[in-house]
């Protein structure tokens, strides 16, 4: 059975994410092996320090900053976090400075929201509700 294993973000600069993914969202550093000028760079929930790895990928490639910008033009989330209570997650964000684009939104078996990750994607936040 496949299993997924690693998923990535692009980001400008691989320091500032690095910085905002750890400092500000709370991931734990997983790997960082120099690959040319950049790395492979990857955070992990602290819930699940064995789980998924987000590779915090460069925007190297032309079409790869296109696509960013695009998506964050349309308003459309590069990727989705889990969270257990998104309102105090929404709070606490907000409290460290992150820029919201959507505040909290009840879609009846979910709510979300969608921030500024600082360095040029939106990533949306989510709770499923219990039935």
């Amino acid at each position: 059975m496949l299993r997924i294993n690693v998923t990535s973000v692009y980001v400008d600069d691989q320091s500032k994410a690095l910085r905002f993914y750890t400092d500000v969202l709370g991931f734990q550093k997983k790997t960082d092996i120099p690959v040319g000028d950049a790395s492979w760079l990857t955070v992990v929930s602290p819930l699940e320090p064995d789980g998924v790895e987000l590779l915090l990928e460069p925007t190297g490639h032309p079409a790869a900053a296109v696509y960013k910008q695009a998506l964050v033009e349309d308003g459309i989330p590069f990727t989705s976090f889990a969270v257990g209570d998104l309102h105090a997650e929404y709070e606490r964000l907000r409290g460290l400075g992150v820029e919201f684009t959507q505040e909290p939104v009840d879609y009846g078996t979910v709510i979300t929201a969608v921030f500024d990750d600082t360095c040029g994607n939106l990533i949306q936040i989510a709770q499923e509700k219990s039935a």
